[in-house]
């Protein structure tokens, strides 16, 4: 805003009206000596206060232009931490948890998931056995076994995570019984959900290992209608390419994945692999 040079004006012409009367007694070489130099000194005084107002205002306007970039820099450099952040993340998470295996990708005899726990003894049927799983999925089943019982859905687990060796020891045993037909219920070492940690096969207290009246239980319409609350879903539905309907086979692939395939009325194997990494990232949120 321009200076108003108009608010200087009444104490110079105040200054001028005395050294007029001074001048008028007698001393109006000194008055006009006086008055010049008083009008002079004015005139670059408000000249000068106009140039410090147009810098004041062009400094106001830089400060802007640097406020707006510096904000924009800002925001770049919290870009990059998120996705610092987020490469992070996913570095520290086993990229083999979401992988399609069912005779599609193979895990190698040496895995082993970052950490398993044992499941607690009151949550197995057989009383007695160890059965472990891992450690950031159990939070999940234990919601999971909690919800179905307050709707006096008793829920109990026969297996979850099976070694590469005990895979194929159980499948040698089911070749014998079954020959060249245990391919359609059992996979492979290397091929098996079970080896993940993060996958369940559930009975209840009534059913016990009676797995094929399991379909039509409550607990299996139970687990249809609220597994994928907490991130379970059913790996095997009727009419899979991979193996027979296993209706009591339930894996946990987080929250987000399992809510997306609930609303979109898929399965996991329909997934492009591609679209399913994209989940990776917060399969334990």
């Amino acid at each position: 805003m321009a200076p108003d040079v108009h608010k200087h004006e009444k104490p110079i012409f105040a200054a001028v009206f005395v050294l007029a009367i001074l001048g008028f007694s007698g001393g109006g070489y000194l008055y006009y000596k006086i008055a010049n130099n008083i009008i002079r000194n004015t005139t670059d005084l408000e000249v000068r206060i106009l140039e410090l107002d147009n810098k004041n205002i062009a400094l106001a306007q830089t400060l802007k232009v640097e406020q707006q970039r510096n904000g924009e820099f800002a925001a770049q450099i919290g870009q990059i931490a998120g996705t610092v952040g987020k490469l992070d993340k996913l570095s520290k998470t086993d990229k083999e948890l979401l992988q399609k295996y069912s005779k599609i990708y193979f895990l190698n005899e040496n895995y082993v998931p970052e950490d398993l726990i044992d499941i607690p003894p009151d949550y197995i049927y057989e009383k007695g056995k160890e059965i472990k799983m891992h450690a950031k999925a159990f939070p999940y089943l234990q919601s999971l076994v909690v919800a179905a019982k307050a709707d006096s859905i008793n829920l109990q687990i026969i297996s979850a995570y099976r070694s590469f060796g005990e895979q194929s020891a159980l499948k040698n045993t089911y070749a014998v019984v079954y020959g060249s037909g245990a391919n359609k219920f059992s996979a492979d070492q290397g091929y098996s959900e079970h080896q993940l940690g993060t996958t369940i096969d559930f009975t209840t207290t009534e059913l016990g290992a009676n797995f094929t009246a399991f379909e039509k239980s409550d607990a299996y319409k139970w687990l249809l209608e609220n597994a994928y609350k907490y991130g379970f879903i059913v790996s095997y539905p009727e009419g899979n390419a991979y193996y027979q309907f296993e209706p009591w086979h339930f894996r946990f692939v987080g929250k987000s994945l399992a809510n997306t395939l609930n609303q979109e009325k898929q399965y996991f194997y329909d997934l492009d692999q591609r679209t399913i990494d994209n989940y990776l990232i917060n399969i334990f949120d």
